[in-house]
C-alpha cells in the first residue's frame, strides 16, 4: 500500500451528517485515513494517484447483520419462512459444519461483500460449536481484509458458566490489542436463548466491555414486549445493544430502545422473504433510533447493499396509506453507510469521508447504462447502481478491488474450496 493515495476529478458523494454530493472533488488517503477532500488537491511527494474522471467516490457500506459463514450454501432456502430456516439451516446444515467449511464460507462470504462495496461487516456467528470453529471464522475475517465485528455466539455444549469462560477466552486471546476486526456479543436471550442465557450474556458482555448484538423484537408482539420487559427489569438496556430485526416493536417500544441508546439492525430482504415481519426501517428512523441494513443470510436473500437499499426503499414506501413515503433515497444510503456505521458503534471510524476516518472508500463507475445521465447521484447509487458498478475499493486505505477485480486472493482455489464445501454439508 502506498503511504499517499490521491484519488482526482471523481464525482463525490458524502454521508455524514446527510448524504450530499459535493461535485468533483478529490480525496486524499494518507497512511490509511482521509487526510482532505476537496477541489484540485495537491498530491505529496511519491504520492500514488487514481484517475476518477467519470466515477462516483463515496464512502464503502457498513452491512450491520450478516451470518457470513452461510455463503457455502447460498439459495438453499427459496421461497421459505423464518420456521423452515431454523429447521433446514440450523437444526440440519449447521451440525455438519468442520471448521474448514467455517473459514470457505466466512472467507467467500467477506470476499463477496468487498466484491459488492461493502467494507465494513457485522458478522453474527452462530456457528461456534468448538474452539476450532472460532479460530476458523476469526482466521477468515482477518484474511479477507474487511473491517468487521466478530459477533460471537457460543454454540458449545457447556453451560453458562462455560459460555461465559470461553467468550473470555476468544476475547483475551484474539482481541486484546484492537485491530481491524473486533468483538461484540452475539447474544441468544432472551427471545430465542431464554432468560437465564442472556442474564449470563449481557453479565459477561459488561465484564468484557463488549457491545451486544441479539435478535430482538422479530418473534411476534408478544415475545417482543416481554422481552424489551425483561431487559428494562434486569438492567440492561443501558448497555450498548443493537436490536435485529426489531418488527413487532411498538413506536412507543422503539422510542424506549432510542433513550436507551440501543440501535437497529434491520434486513428487509429476509424479514419479507421469510415472512419474519414488516421491515422496521422508517419506524424505528422515526422514533429516534439509529437503524441499519444488513444482509442477514444468502440462503434465501441478496448479499450485495444495492439490492438491500433497494428493498428498505420499496417495502417503506409501499407502507399503507402512505406511511412510508417520508422515507428518500438519501435516508436508504445514509442507512447503509454512516448510520449503518453507528449502529456497528464506528460511527468515529468509517461510515462517511470525514477527514481522520479510516479511508474505506468505493468508487463506481457510471459509464453503464444503468448509471449514465444519471440526473440524481444519490438516486442513482441507491435505485440504479448494482455490483457490476464496482469498479475499486479500499479498506484502511488498502486496495481491495482495483478495474473491476479483487486484489490478492487466490478466488478460483477459493471458490473450489466452497464448492467442496457446500458438497459435504448439503450432502443427504
Amino acid at each position: 500500500m502506498a503511504n499517499s493515495l490521491l484519488l482526482t476529478n471523481g464525482l463525490v458523494i458524502d454521508t455524514a451528517p446527510e448524504p450530499t454530493v459535493l461535485g468533483t472533488a478529490d480525496v486524499l488517503v494518507e497512511d490509511g485515513r482521509i487526510a482532505a477532500v476537496g477541489p484540485d488537491l495537491a498530491a505529496p511527494d511519491g504520492a500514488e494517484t487514481m484517475d476518477a474522471t467519470g466515477r462516483i467516490v463515496m464512502p464503502g457500506f457498513v452491512d450491520t447483520h450478516r451470518h457470513t459463514w452461510q455463503a457455502g450454501i447460498r439459495a438453499a432456502l427459496p421461497d421459505g419462512t423464518l420456521h423452515a430456516y431454523l429447521q433446514r439451516v440450523l437444526g440440519e446444515l449447521a451440525p455438519r459444519y468442520r471448521p474448514g467449511d467455517v473459514f470457505a464460507g466466512t472467507l467467500a462470504g467477506s470476499l463477496e461483500c468487498l466484491d459488492s462495496g461493502i467494507t465494513t461487516l457485522v458478522d453474527w456467528s452462530h456457528i461456534q460449536l468448538s474452539e476450532g470453529h472460532t479460530e476458523a471464522n476469526i482466521a477468515a475475517l482477518r484474511a479477507s481484509g474487511i473491517r468487521a465485528v466478530f459477533g460471537y455466539c457460543y454454540g458449545g455444549d457447556g453451560g453458562l458458566d462455560a459460555l461465559a469462560a470461553e467468550t473470555g477466552r476468544v476475547h483475551r486471546e484474539h482481541f486484546g490489542s484492537g485491530g481491524q476486526v473486533t468483538m461484540a456479543m452475539a447474544a441468544l436471550g432472551p427471545e430465542i436463548g431464554g432468560d437465564e442465557r442472556a442474564l449470563a450474556e449481557w453479565r459477561t458482555a459488561r465484564e468484557l466491555g463488549l457491545p451486544v448484538t441479539a435478535h430482538l423484537g422479530g418473534h411476534g408482539a408478544e415475545s417482543a414486549a416481554r422481552g424489551l420487559a425483561f431487559l428494562d427489569a434486569n438492567g440492561l438496556m443501558d448497555h450498548p445493544a443493537t436490536y435485529v430485526h426489531a418488527n413487532f416493536y411498538t413506536d412507543e417500544e422503539l422510542k424506549r430502545i432510542a433513550g436507551s441508546g440501543g440501535t437497529v439492525s434491520a434486513a428487509p430482504a429476509i424479514e419479507a422473504a421469510l415472512d419474519i415481519g414488516a421491515p422496521p426501517t422508517g419506524r424505528a428512523r422515526a422514533a429516534g433510533v439509529p437503524t441499519g441494513l444488513g444482509a442477514d443470510t444468502v440462503i434465501s436473500g441478496p448479499g450485495d447493499m444495492f439490492s438491500i437499499m433497494r428493498a428498505a426503499y420499496v417495502l417503506e414506501r409501499g407502507r399503507p396509506d402512505g406511511a412510508g413515503l417520508g422515507f428518500t433515497v438519501a435516508d436508504a444510503l445514509r442507512t447503509a453507510t454512516i448510520e449503518g456505521a453507528e449502529v456497528a458503534g464506528l460511527a468515529d471510524v468509517t461510515g462517511s469521508l470525514t477527514p481522520g476516518k479510516q479511508a474505506d472508500l468505493l468508487v463506481l463507475r457510471t459509464d453503464t447504462f444503468g448509471l449514465a445521465a444519471a440526473h440524481d447521484p444519490v438516486a442513482a447509487v441507491v435505485l440504479s447502481a448494482d455490483t457490476r458498478n464496482v469498479e475499486t475499493v479500499l479498506v484502511g486505505g488498502r486496495v481491495v478491488k482495483r478495474g473491476g477485480a479483487l486484489v490478492g486472493y487466490d478466488v478460483p482455489a477459493l471458490l473450489a474450496s466452497l464448492a467442496d464445501s457446500a458438497a459435504h454439508v448439503t450432502a443427504a
